[in-house]
């Protein structure tokens, strides 16, 4: 061969597979607010969950990517899958999954009777891109046709609420926990750190209105931040507020900081907290979690503040846990 034909070879990209290949296809939708949206080609909607640090076997995901932009999302990993390694790509490249309700018709043949299914995992399924594209309203039209299933829901937005009369419906036939994250709540706090999510007030208010309207919601207090959010005080406002709001249960599970988290929220660190940082990057030197310490403290402390305010509501069996976005090196991510 030429030598000029093998510079030309061995300078060429490597050819792009799989979910890569597909994300690379997908076509713009729309642009502004430095927010691209780019459909998303699959043939699955439902993923199989083999990672013994979760305790759900099944998770859906609307969405690849989250415009909420909060600075400690472990979720910004999943773009790398597409070849995507600025980790501000996560939260300004959108992909709306084609054909949702559709595949998931097909894909719940999998499910076996006990097994759990978590929506939103590594994506909020209510981010501003569903005003618009509505795939998790049609996933939820899909499942309120069927019964007997595991279905958690874990989202930092309100407009939940606009699909209280779906999840009544599927909660009627299912075991159904809708889940409202929420940090902290000082406004300005979780502005910086989750700076396009809807403000924590009207969160606690999408639980009272759930509730009410006959959909069980509770709150999931995650990620706890060291020497940020994790105070007595703090947590026991949140537990306060969830009380108050009829919440019928509140967790909270501990920072984890993978390393691409960690390339966006170490600068974060630096910019808005920088007395934090060399604690930070001991605790996270060598591993993604925190202490087995840390844990039990938060752990013990919220059991306390639980008992405190009268959130009482426990859950017995695996098949009645919580799912939570934010994972945990815990055999079990919820104490019972």
């Amino acid at each position: 061969m030429h030598p000029s034909l093998l510079q030309i070879e061995e300078n060429e990209p490597t050819p792009l597979v799989g979910i890569a290949k597909l994300a690379a296809q997908g076509e713009s939708l729309r642009q502004g607010h430095l927010v691209e949206y780019f459909t998303l080609p699959v043939r699955s909607l439902l993923s199989r969950c083999t990672s013994p640090r979760v305790p759900f076997d099944w998770t859906i995901n609307p969405y690849r990517g989250c415009e909420f932009a909060c600075k400690y999302c472990y979720a910004r990993y999943t773009h790398e899958f597409m070849e995507m390694r600025d980790g501000m790509d996560f939260e300004r490249k959108i992909y709306i999954k084609q054909q949702a309700a559709w595949l998931l018709r097909h894909d719940l043949k999998k499910v076996k009777a006990g097994e759990e299914i978590a929506i939103g995992t590594a994506t909020d399924p209510y981010q501003p891109a569903e005003k618009r594209f509505e795939v998790m309203r049609g996933i939820l039209e899909e499942l309120a046709l069927h019964s007997g299933m595991n279905i958690g829901i874990v989202t930092k937005s309100d407009l939940v609420v606009r699909d209280a009369d779906l999840l009544r419906q599927i909660g009627e036939h299912n075991l159904l926990f809708v889940n409202l994250t929420v940090t902290t709540l000082n406004t300005r706090l979780a502005r910086i750190l989750e700076p396009r999510a809807p403000r924590p007030d009207l969160r606690l208010e999408a639980v009272r209105k759930l509730n009410t309207e006959g959909v069980r919601a509770g709150v999931i207090c995650a990620p706890v931040l060291p020497g940020i959010t994790d105070s007595p005080a703090a947590l026991e406002a949140v537990v306060r507020a969830t009380k108050e709001a009829g919440g019928k249960y509140i967790y909270a599970n501990p920072l984890f900081l993978k390393p691409c988290s960690a390339r966006v929220f170490l600068p974060f660190l630096e910019k808005e907290f920088p007395q934090l940082v060399a604690d930070y990057r001991t605790r996270f030197a060598e591993r993604a979690f925190v202490s087995k310490a840390y844990r039990r403290r938060i752990s013990d402390l919220m059991a306390s503040l639980r008992k405190k305010h009268g959130i009482t509501q426990e859950f017995s069996s695996r098949s009645e846990r919580v799912h939570l976005p934010q994972q945990s090196n815990q055999t079990s991510l919820f104490p019972l």
